[in-house]
């Protein structure tokens, strides 16, 4: 993400127990699961579409599948992984809550991470401004953007409720990593980004 240091990332590490067997989903140029093999004696995959990060991930050493994941996770059994992480790309997808139950299925746990439109800069912006947020973590304009079901920290909740997902663990920071108490007290309104550590229930 452009002028956007990836803390999330970091954070996902330690939740990550060694030795994982672990499922990237929209693993990028693969920086991330390339880390985990080196940091955890992690094994596993991840999945791209994009033809010129997936030739990254070969340059890594990072074994990668091209697939749509909007599509679900079929080629994969049950509990067959014990992490599957999606970072910063739910908020892409045609069908978020498919793919959720499809994590939670083919993994022991879930991580996932996405930019919280209810931080209260986006919400200034909309009523000051009458225009579509952009910053740190939703960089894009309202035209150009990559993200369609953009949703707040209060969403996502919701939404595994409903679908019987399991929150295991919740963290929020800003742009700059910070956690503070304060942050998380006020997740929804003080959290630029979330991560969340999920379940099957």
């Amino acid at each position: 993400m452009v002028g956007f240091t990836r803390f999330d990332l970091e954070i996902i590490k330690t939740w990550i127990p060694q030795h994982a067997r672990v499922l990237d989903l929209g693993c990028g140029e693969g920086d991330l699961i390339a880390s985990l093999f080196s940091s955890h004696n992690a094994t596993g995959y991840g999945i791209e579409t994009d033809s010129e990060k997936i030739q990254q991930c070969i340059l890594k050493g990072v074994p990668v599948i091209e697939q749509n994941i909007d599509e679900g996770l079929h080629n994969f059994t049950t509990q067959s992984f014990d992490t599957v992480i999606i970072a910063q790309s739910i908020q892409e997808l045609d069908k978020p809550q498919l793919l959720l139950q499809e994590i939670v299925r083919v993994g022991r746990q879930g991580i996932v991470t996405f930019p919280n439109f209810g931080y209260w800069k986006n919400r200034w912006m909309l009523a000051s401004a009458g225009r579509m947020p952009e910053s740190n973590t939703i960089p894009h304009k309202w035209h150009s953007t990559p993200n369609i079901h953009l949703c707040t920290c209060w969403d996502f909740e919701a939404l595994c409720a409903e679908h019987n997902i399991a929150i295991r663990n919740k963290l929020v920071i800003d742009h700059r990593g910070r956690k503070n108490r304060m942050i998380q007290r006020w997740s929804n309104l003080l959290g630029e980004l979330a991560l969340y550590q999920i379940t099957a229930n």
